[in-house]
This record gives structure tokens, C-alpha cells and sequence, in this order.
């Protein structure tokens, strides 16, 4: 072997067959030489001059799966016979194919078909019995022989299956066709294999299904090497383009040429035949072919070029074999990392549950404090940043009732052009006398905000496109319901008139208030799912407990509507009352701001003492009223400053009981109701069905096990001597 390679490439040749030994090869495109070819074209006959042994022809079993055969010198000879297993090998499979290994002092005929009909059983490939399950003919698995002794050298190569076109009855199907042509492409495709393309001397090249798939995987040549077979098959005037050929003058190819001649059909009757003997003296003799260059003749001088082939490849790949490995295998780590640790017992499954709600947790409270720097998530998605959003949606809230809430716009003092404000002027909290208003001209607006969320359409009031507060007609209405509810009161009027009119004036709050309640809980419903998106990676988990909490998050959010129903029952009450103060002061501010707004049409300049009115005029200004006006003018103050108080306590009410305390903040909130404790109250068939792992994320975390068992014992074949 040192005549052949140095120290160095023997080394880098064991440990290339080490990589292919543990199963690396699915992985990472190791170098190897394959031997593809037809099924008639005598890629049998050349393997069995590479390896000196007698390859069975009868069973057809080595054709079934792909054969690496390496070849070692050592002093005693001897033949290990192992499979190794495909990556999509079952972990039943996998342990009973590297359970099962052979190993003989020789390889002769029937020691060779014991062998490949062990290694067919193994592989569970279809045999002469009938089986109740249907088994393949073709498996992905390969059969390894490290054929060793003191005459062999060093060398590696693969044999897969030989294409057909015609299924043989019982045994092939149409199916096998394409399953054949797949696997010997796959091999063939691999960027650092070199092909040795085995193609009968006596068959027109072109017509070669076998050359067409090697261009196509390799279509400058750089890596293929034509093999000739049966030369002493080829008509009588057809060898020149055999010759041309082989002398490099077409079909040119960066690797060449070869051609071999296997002994006949007759010629293995004979049990004393000497192969090589008989091929050296058909190359010496016949002619052409004993013109041909010594090196392009011959299955000795054909395993010569393959070493050096061989060790060229490997001595180019190698470097960049060991650093395709080493990615292959942190990438493997990084996705194995990225399912999460193993779900298959009820405590796994309650514990990757219990991590989930715990960051669950953390982000609602990051998102009530407004805590957006504690968590990358809050930039990422914008719909995290949940009291920002809520908090403005409470001032529009306040803003719409103030500004809209009233059926009649009051008619105390009015700022100077009232008829030209904008629709979204506010009342002036400074001066009581400043009142809604609205402008005039049928208006609307809505009392949602917040597009809808298909998950909450059954519960959440649809949105109301509601009038403006009318700006006139407040007294023609306020005596209509004066005079239809007047009784035999002197002085004053009938109690009951401010329920009935106070009734009428808050009848939009209920829209106005439950359009508000309903975008806070789609606001909120956005955070919950947003929030376990960023805290669950795993769709289909994601998914099993969103179906799992929907109930009961639709149940809290009915429970805020319900909070919000009953306080605009208590709003509507028959019996107004009130132990605000602010009641007094704004009926008295009122009532002074009315008066003087009567006086002021009276006044005139007085010299020094400024604007001055009459005493009798002053007096004048309430005795002009009837009884009717003053009740009226006294039911409308009286109204406006309940109202004023009334609206201002609701809407307070429905922030802090409906909103905060309901949706935000409570033990039975809904932002509450994925945590820990809840995950410790799931009984074991939940658990196992919101966070059992899928069978798709079984396969792909075996698949990862197995990919990384296999890359880290081929790192340390490269790293160990």
C-alpha cells in the first residue's frame, strides 16, 4: 500500500470508510466511487474481479440493495459482513439490522448466497414465500463487506442496483422501475462520487439509458469513468468505434475509459477457470484490442486506476467532508433544541405545559406594568402592548359619552358660535355652563373602533352607527313629558319625571358602553393568542390550546358584558339618587349661570360701575315666567346636573369594574386563566392531548437523535488516530 499512498492518504481512506460505516453517508456526500450500469451489462461480472470472489448470480439478492465493498491488507484474510441501515429506518429495524453481522475466514460461492439471503431476510425484502404483509423488493439499506488480506490494497467502492424496463413477473413491478432509477440517480448525484458507468461493449452507447442519467448528473464529464464490458461479444466491424472510444477521440470524458472482458456463460462451468489469465491472453491476442493501451485494459490495471481515483477524490473532498459534518451537526442540535424537550409522559407534558404558562404569565404582567423593555416580544408584536391600547380606548370612551351621550343636547350657556363647533368639542370641565352640543344635520357616529375578531362574533356586540345628541327641542320634549306626567303638585313637579327623562337621555350609553367593553375584549383576545404565540413554538400545540381555553376565555369575556349590563341597569333605574356633592354645585351653577345669561340681555354701561341692570328688570326676569316654565326650566337643571354626575360615575364604573377588574386584573380574568395552577389541574388525557407531541414531531426529533448519533460518532472517527 505505501508504494500507492502515504501515510496520510491511508489514514484519510480508513476514516472516509469509518463515515460510511456509522451511517453518515445519508447526510453529508462522502467521496466514493460507484458502479452503476443496466442489469445485463455485467456490472456483476466486474465487482467480481475487484473483490476475486464469486458473486451469486442465480438469486438475484445482490441487486436488491446497494453493496459497499472496502478492501484492506492485513495479514490474515478474512471477510466482515455488516448492513447499515438506512436514516428512515425504523428504531425496531435499525437495531435488528446492526444487531446482525457475519464474519468468514473465505467468501466462496455458497457462503456468499447464505449470506445475501440472511442480509435479504433482514433487510424484510419479498421472498419465494407468501407473507400477509406485502414486502418491498428494493430496500435503502446497504450491505457492507470489509474484505481483508495480505494481497489486497485499499480500496472502497458501491454497487447499487442495475436499472430495467421490464418488471419481472412476481418479483418486479412497474413501481420497482422508477424506485431503481431514483436510487441509483441519488447516488450518482452526489457531488464528490466519481461513477464507473458499466455499459456492454456491444450495444450502441447512445442507446444507453445509463450514459443519459450520468450526463445529466454530470454533464462536463469530470467525474465519470466508462467501463466496457463483453468485448468479445462485439460484432466483426463494430470495434473501431469501441477503439475510438477508449482512445479518447469521442464520448470524451475527463476520467477516460476502460475496458474488461469477463469470462462467458460456458467459461464458468469450468470450476478450474483463472479469470485473469483468460482475460490477459484475450487482450494480448485479439486484435483490436490488444493494440489498445495497457493501462484502459483489464480488471488489474481498472483497480489501479480506481485507487488512484480514489485517492485523489478523497485527498480534494476531505477538507470539506470534515466541515460540511461539523455544521450538519450543530444545525442538528439547533432544531432538535427548537422542538422543545420530549412530551411523552404526563409529568413531560405538564412540565413543558407548566414552562409555557409561566412565560405566559410574564408577559400579562409585563403588559399591565407597561413594562415593554422586559421582553423582546413587545417589538416584535405590536398587539402585546395591550395598556397602551386599552388606556386609549378609555379616553375615547369618556370622550364619546361626553360628547355624544345624550339624546338632547342641554341648553344652559353656550360659548359664543356653538353652531359652528366641531362634532368632538368636550364640555369644559372648568365651567359647568358649558354643556354638549352637537351640530346639526343628522350626523352619526359608531360605537366600535376595534375591527372585529372572527373567534368573538357571537359575543360581542356588533358595531351601532348612532345618532348625534339633537341640539334643539330639549324644552318642546321636556314639556311634553312635564304636562303627560303631571300631577296635583304646587310649585314643583312629579318626582318620577326625572327617571323617565333621565331613562331617555343615557339611552345610547348601553350602546355606547358595550361597543366599548366589546373592542377591549377583542383587544384583549389579541394579546392572549399573541402572547402564546410568542411563548408556545409549537403549532400544534398552540393550536390544542387555544381550542382547549377558547370556553373558557369566552365565559370571562361574557362575564365583563354582564358587569357592564347590570351597571347600565343600575344607571336606568326608576329612582335617580346621588350623595355626590358635585350634584348641588353644578344644579346651582346651573341654575346662576341661566340667570345671569338673562340678566346680561338687560345690562348697559354705567360710567365708573361698569354694566349695570335695573333692579325692577332684574325682578321682572322670573316674574314673567308661568308656573309650567319655571317647572321645566327647574326639571332641565335638575336633569343636567344628574346626568353630568350620572355619566361621569358610569363611565369610571365601567372602566374600573368591567374593564380592570373583569378583563384585566382578577383571578378570574381572562388574561389570568392560562397559568400554572390551571396546567396542574389537567388530568392526564388532556395533557396528553394538548401536549403530546404529533406524529410529525415524533418522526422529526428520532430522525434528529439519529442524524446526531450518527454525526458525532463521525466526528470522532475524524478527530480520533
Amino acid at each position: 500500500m505505501s508504494e500507492r499512498y502515504g501515510l496520510g492518504d491511508t489514514a484519510m481512506l480508513e476514516k472516509v470508510d469509518k463515515l460510511f460505516a456509522c451511517g453518515v453517508g445519508d447526510l453529508v456526500n462522502l467521496p466514493q466511487i460507484v458502479v452503476v450500469g443496466d442489469q445485463s451489462s455485467g456490472k456483476s461480472s466486474v465487482l467480481e474481479g475487484l473483490i476475486k470472489k464469486p458473486i451469486p448470480r442465480d438469486s438475484g439478492l445482490c441487486t436488491r440493495f446497494a453493496t459497499q465493498m472496502v478492501f484492506r491488507r492485513a495479514v490474515e484474510e478474512r471477510v466482515v459482513v455488516s448492513i447499515v441501515p438506512s436514516l428512515e429506518s425504523s428504531q425496531e429495524h435499525r437495531q435488528n439490522i446492526e444487531a446482525w453481522g457475519r464474519e468468514v475466514a473465505d467468501l466462496d460461492t455458497n457462503t456468499f448466497s447464505k449470506i445475501m439471503q440472511e442480509a435479504h431476510e433482514q433487510m424484510g425484502l419479498i421472498g419465494e414465500e407468501t407473507t400477509a404483509i406485502p414486502r418491498p423488493t428494493f430496500s435503502d439499506d446497504v450491505l457492507r463487506l470489509e474484505i481483508s488480506g495480505p494481497s489486497q490494497e485499499h480500496l472502497s467502492v458501491i454497487d447499487v442496483p442495475g436499472i430495467f424496463k421490464i418488471p419481472t413477473e412476481g418479483l418486479t413491478t412497474k413501481a420497482d422501475i422508477d424506485l431503481v432509477r431514483c436510487m441509483v440517480r441519488s447516488y450518482m448525484e452526489n457531488p464528490r462520487s466519481v461513477m464507473l458507468t458499466v455499459i456492454p461493449a456491444n450495444v450502441d452507447v447512445a442507446t444507453q439509458e445509463i450514459i443519459e442519467l450520468a450526463t445529466d448528473a454530470d454533464p462536463s464529464g469530470e467525474r465519470t469513468l466508462g467501463v466496457f464490458t463483453k468485448p468479445d461479444l462485439v460484432d466483426r466491424g463494430a470495434e473501431p468505434a469501441v477503439v475510438s472510444i477508449l482512445n479518447g477521440h469521442s464520448r470524451v470524458m475527463k476520467l477516460g475509459w476502460h475496458i474488461i472482458r469477463n469470462p462467458g456463460q460456458r467459461e464458468l462451468q469450468d470450476v478450474h477457470l483463472d479469470r485473469d489469465q483468460l482475460e490477459s491472453i484475450f487482450f494480448r491476442s485479439q486484435s483490436p484490442w490488444n493494440g489498445i493501451d495497457e493501462a484502459k485494459v483489464g480488471i488489474d490495471s481498472l483497480r489501479c486506476r480506481l485507487k488512484d481515483i480514489l485517492s485523489s477524490l478523497i485527498k480534494k473532498e476531505f477538507p470539506k467532508v470534515k466541515t460540511e459534518i461539523r455544521s450538519r451537526v450543530t444545525d442538528a442540535r439547533r432544531l432538535l433544541a427548537s422542538l422543545g424537550p420530549e412530551r411523552e409522559s404526563s409529568p413531560d407534558q405538564m412540565a413543558y405545559l407548566t414552562g409555557i404558562a409561566t412565560e405566559y404569565q410574564r408577559l400579562v404582567s409585563f403588559a399591565l406594568c407597561a413594562n415593554h423593555g422586559a421582553h423582546e416580544a413587545f417589538e416584535k408584536h405590536p398587539s402585546l402592548r395591550l395598556a397602551p391600547a386599552i388606556v386609549a380606548r378609555m379616553k375615547t370612551f369618556s370622550e364619546d359619552m361626553a360628547t355624544y351621550g345624550a339624546t338632547y343636547a342641554f341648553k344652559t350657556k353656550m360659548p359664543e358660535g356653538w353652531k359652528n363647533l366641531p362634532v368632538t368639542m368636550l364640555e369644559d370641565e372648568e365651567n359647568i355652563g358649558v354643556a354638549e352640543v352637537s351640530l346639526e344635520g343628522g350626523r352619526r357616529f359608531d360605537s366600535r373602533v376595534v375591527d372585529d375578531h372572527e373567534d368573538l362574533v357571537d359575543i360581542v356586540p356588533p358595531v351601532q352607527s348612532l345618532p348625534l345628541p339633537r341640539s334643539d327641542g330639549i324644552h318642546a320634549w321636556l314639556r311634553q313629558v312635564f304636562q303627560g306626567n303631571r300631577g296635583f303638585e304646587l310649585g314643583t313637579f312629579n318626582p318620577s319625571i326625572l327617571g323617565t327623562t333621565m331613562r331617555k337621555q343615557c339611552s345610547k350609553w348601553c350602546d355606547v358602553s358595550l361597543g366599548f367593553v366589546g373592542d377591549v375584549i377583542t383587544l384583549v383576545h389579541r394579546f392572549v393568542e399573541t402572547a402564546l404565540d410568542a411563548t408556545c413554538p409549537d403549532q400544534a400545540v398552540r393550536q390544542c390550546l387555544g381550542s382547549k381555553l377558547s370556553e373558557e376565555l369566552l365565559a370571562r369575556y361574557q362575564t365583563a358584558i354582564a358587569r357592564s349590563i347590570f351597571l347600565l341597569e343600575v344607571e336606568h333605574s326608576d329612582i335617580p339618587i346621588t350623595m355626590n356633592h358635585y350634584f348641588n354645585d353644578n344644579l346651582q351653577k346651573c341654575r346662576q349661570e341661566n340667570h345671569n345669561s338673562k340678566l346680561k340681555g338687560m345690562a348697559f354701561h354705567n360710567g365708573s360701575h361698569g354694566m349695570v341692570v335695573r333692579l325692577e328688570q332684574a325682578m321682572e326676569t322670573s316674574h314673567n315666567m308661568s308656573n309650567e316654565e319655571h317647572a321645566i326650566e327647574d326639571i332641565h337643571h335638575i336633569l343636567f346636573a344628574y346626568y353630568k354626575v350620572s355619566r361621569k360615575t358610569f363611565v369610571d364604573s365601567i372602566c374600573k369594574q368591567a374593564i380592570v377588574h373583569c378583563l384585566l386584573t382578577c383571578e378570574d380574568s381572562p388574561l389570568a386563566l392560562f397559568s400554572p395552577v390551571y396546567i396542574s389541574r389537567l388530568p392526564a388525557d388532556v395533557l396528553q392531548q394538548v401536549a403530546g407531541e404529533a406524529t410529525t414531531v415524533k418522526r422529526s426529533r428520532a430522525r434528529l437523535h439519529k442524524e446526531i448519533a450518527s454525526l458525532t460518532e463521525a466526528m470522532k472517527n475524524l478527530i480520533g488516530p
